[in-house]
This record gives structure tokens, sequence and C-alpha cells, in this order.
């Protein structure tokens, strides 16, 4: 996220929102690594849904977690590594990662990701 962005919006069509839906596009980004920014939106128990900004250059080291990751790439270019090989996902792409799956990735482009957690991740409420 560029410096002179204090606050960085997703930008959607809000007129079908309601007043709760539209407070969640105000969450502050949180830096989750260099130039990598983490909005949680909604989580319960079981599902968490988090809204990543990923600046071109950055990197998110190998890595696993007990949680299933989904996501889905609202623009950008990234490369995930993981120990199967690498992978290249452009904006539109999906993506799903196991349970305790290694993987990690390159960001290409500066890119937007929208990923979904099964169950919740503790560290990222």
């Amino acid at each position: 996220m560029k410096k002179n962005h204090k606050y960085y919006y997703f930008y959607l069509n809000k007129s079908h929102m309601n007043d709760r839906q539209k407070s969640l596009l105000k969450v502050i980004p949180v830096k989750a690594l260099e130039g990598i920014y983490r909005r949680t939106l909604l989580y319960n128990d079981d599902l968490m849904m988090c809204h990543f900004f990923l600046e071109k250059g950055s990197e998110i080291p190998i890595h696993s977690h007990p949680q299933h990751q989904l996501g889905f790439m609202l623009k950008g270019k990234l490369k995930f590594i993981t120990d199967e090989g690498e992978f290249i996902v452009n904006e539109g792409d999906c993506y799903l990662f196991n349970s305790n799956e290694r993987h990690g990735a390159k960001i290409l482009e500066d890119s937007e990701v929208l990923d979904v957690f099964s169950p919740s991740r503790e560290d990222y409420k």
C-alpha cells in the first residue's frame, strides 16, 4: 500500500448495501508483512473472509496453517510456491490450499485478493 493511501477502501457499487455492509468497507488495513496488508472483513468460528493488498515485489514466506484457504484474485498477478511446484494466478483466478499445505507467494504485480479461511484464524481476529 502506498504511503499516501492512509485509508484504502475496496471500491464496490454500494447502492444496494445496508449501513452495516458499508461500515465493513471502512476497516483499516493491518500491515501483515512488508508490502502485505490485510483487512479482516467478517468471521465466525467456522469461516473468515479477508481482503489483502499486496505490493509488487513483496513476498509471503512458505508457511502452513491448520485452516483451509481459498482465494479469488481481484486484480494483479501472483506466483504461488508449494511443495508440489509453482503456479501463477491472475485477475479472476481462484486457488485453494488444504489444511497444513505449505505455500508462499511472490507478488508479481500490485494485487488484491479475497481469501476465505475455515475455520477462522485466531491470529487474524
